[in-house]
């Protein structure tokens, strides 16, 4: 099943014909390196109108036994998707179809679609399903990333002005990123307490990114880079920023996009190979999930669940 997000920035009605085609025709290359057709595979495609109707489409094909589920949008279908199915035999497979796509990217995927369909093609025909464990926040999963307080801010900002994000993209989050912190969040008191593995119960959290892997996003083409710990084989990485102090907060920004991830200081607390995180407060903080703002809780619950989904690895040949 091809679950199609015909609203993502990338995605197009001449694309998704491709995809369909060559999803169908099961290619592989021979070492002449001349395409052939070696096998035919029955795809269905549906496209998606509303928020959790990939969720829907992805635990129905799930329910009844469909072999791959494939996430065709930005990443917040391709999160609807991984939830729908995980826990169940259906693999699930990535294409690139937003104006980040994050999760395929770090799979090692181009960003464009019809160039990364056939990287999905060789995994698929190589049945090359492996195991990967995902995070789950209050018990919906994320592929990538959770973040907690000022980064949910900022996505929340760009939601509102959703109709703008497939033409604009990154200057959009800029935008939205600036705003935020000059007018849309508090900075001078935290805004929730974190407890559970790696570390002391946190009292100050201004705002926490919950890493499933790594990195946290891009920039263009640089990838921004906040730790290495992070890995669709290990616990969650948690790091949590205890400052709102824009040369703290911009200092450990620009390490990360030096590559290595961000380095230890006095305003940041980091946790690796996280099993549980609790983050509360008595009054509501905003939160997202692979770049999906929920809106607003006050609990949190976060757990890494191992072996939750069963990934389609891309092949470049």
């Amino acid at each position: 099943m091809l679950i199609v997000n015909s609203f993502a920035s990338s995605v197009t009605a001449r694309n998704t014909v491709v995809v369909q085609r060559r999803l169908s025709e099961g290619v592989r290359e021979t070492p002449s390196e001349v395409v052939r057709n070696t096998r035919r595979h029955e795809v269905e495609v549906v496209e998606t109108n509303r928020r959790g109707h990939a969720t829907r489409f992805a635990h129905d094909a799930a329910r009844r036994g469909v072999d791959v589920v494939i996430g065709y949008g930005g990443d917040g279908t391709l999160n609807e998707v991984a939830t729908g199915i995980a826990g169940s035999d259906t693999a699930l497979g990535v294409l690139p179809g937003g104006s980040t796509n994050v999760f395929a990217r770090t799979l090692g995927m181009p960003n464009d679609p019809v160039e990364a369909v056939e990287h999905l093609v060789r995994g698929i025909d190589a049945e090359d399903f492996r195991p990967i464990g995902l995070g789950q926040v209050n018990g919906r999963y994320f592929c990538f990333h959770t973040g907690i307080g000022f980064d949910a801010a900022v996505v929340q900002h760009v939601e509102r002005h959703g109709s703008l994000k497939r033409w604009l993209g990154h200057p959009l989050f800029i935008y939205a990123g600036l705003s935020t912190w000059a007018r849309g969040y508090d900075r001078k008191r935290p805004h929730f307490s974190l407890s559970g593995d790696g570390g002391n119960d946190l009292d100050n959290g201004y705002f926490t990114i919950v890493l499933n892997t790594n990195p946290y996003t891009y920039l263009g083409n640089r990838p921004l880079d906040l730790s290495p710990h992070a890995g669709l084989e290990q616990g969650l990485v948690a790091i949590t920023f205890t400052t709102m102090r824009a040369r703290a907060i911009l200092t450990s920004l620009a390490g990360a996009l030096k590559g290595g991830g961000v380095q230890p200081a006095p305003h940041l607390d980091i946790r690796t190979d996280v099993g549980a995180l609790t983050v509360t407060h008595d009054e509501p903080f905003p939160y997202q999930l692979d770049g999906d703002a929920l809106g607003e809780t006050t609990r949190l619950d976060i757990t890494h669940v191992p072996d939750a989904v069963r990934l389609v690895f891309p092949s470049s040949g």
